[in-house]
């Protein structure tokens, strides 16, 4: 019988991203770059410093069984385990949102914001809502030495991830991760803080009626949970009555929003005591971060 052949990193890199390509797979470069170097083991830098490697029996059969679930639609970084955010490697799976880069914005202005909240070496507090993966605590956590976390998410086992992914990064410490649904009326009895510096979320917001119009891959695999409400606006009016308990004078609330919520928004905190309210576009020019002061 004659034996299979050989492949060579850099060839199968090639043929495969080809093959995604003519069955329209998002991305086939990055895709197949992602799965075989999450079987080698290896960054996609690395995959290139070493395109002469002989990718062996064993390792190619689980590439293949990665891409035949890549082909079904199931989203690369679930099938690599991971997904990039600021720079830093956070562990995904489906039991997550997968964290988007228009998510990073949230977390810029937040820190950013974070600096001009009291004396420069005082200790604030930060309250993350819908946490998920922890992304945005975690990042903040990394980028903010003088500031505490608070966690929220209400389910048990997005949290099991999202503490996982702040012991990888080193601020376990730092971060109190708790089961809550911002919507019980018990939701203020289970915060660890009485008063917060800041509310930071990045909550469901798309309209179930929209839902039928999301790409395939993210209706059959990401959480519909962290993705929709009934009509896009509830978790925004649920955040901003929270924050007239949770934050004092001055407190600040950065809220990452649809494309077209602006301005609904924008009335929701007004009408809750916020003021100074702006905005900030993402990298396609829509509306996507809020961010204001609660009244002092």
């Amino acid at each position: 019988m004659e034996e299979p052949r050989e492949w060579l990193v850099l060839e199968l890199l090639k043929t495969t991203a080809d093959f995604f390509s003519a069955r329209s797979v998002d991305e086939p470069r990055r895709s197949a770059e992602l799965l075989l170097g999450h079987v080698l083991g290896q960054s996609r830098l690395e995959l290139y410093l070493n395109h002469n490697r002989p990718v062996y029996r064993d390792e190619l059969e689980r590439f293949r069984v990665l891409c035949r679930r890549r082909l079904e639609g199931c989203p690369v970084q679930y099938l690599a385990g991971e997904q990039f955010f600021y720079g830093m490697r956070f562990a995904v799976d489906e039991r997550v949102l997968i964290p988007r880069p228009e998510t990073e914005l949230l977390v810029e202005h937040a820190v950013e914001s974070l600096g001009d909240i009291g004396p420069a070496d005082a200790e604030r507090t930060v309250l993350d809502i819908g946490t998920g993966s922890g992304c945005i605590a975690v990042t903040m956590a990394r980028l903010s030495p003088f500031a505490r976390f608070t966690a929220v998410d209400k389910s048990a086992s997005a949290l099991e991830l999202a503490r996982l992914n702040a012991e990888s990064h080193g601020v376990l410490s730092k971060i109190s991760f708790i089961e809550a649904d911002m919507f019980d009326r018990g939701f203020l009895s289970k915060l660890p803080e009485t008063r917060y510096d800041m509310i930071v979320s990045n909550p469901p917001y798309i309209p179930v009626a929209e839902w039928e119009d999301l790409p395939r891959e993210v209706m059959a695999y990401e959480p519909s949970m962290a993705l929709t409400v009934s009509e896009g606006f509830e978790c925004y009016r649920a955040i901003a009555g929270l924050g007239r308990s949770l934050l004092g004078p001055g407190g600040r609330i950065c809220l990452e929003i649809h494309a077209d919520g602006t301005l609904g928004v924008s009335a929701i905190l007004e009408d809750c005591g916020f003021e100074g309210i702006s905005t900030m576009k993402d990298y396609s020019g829509h509306d996507r971060i809020v961010s204001a002061l609660l009244k002092r």
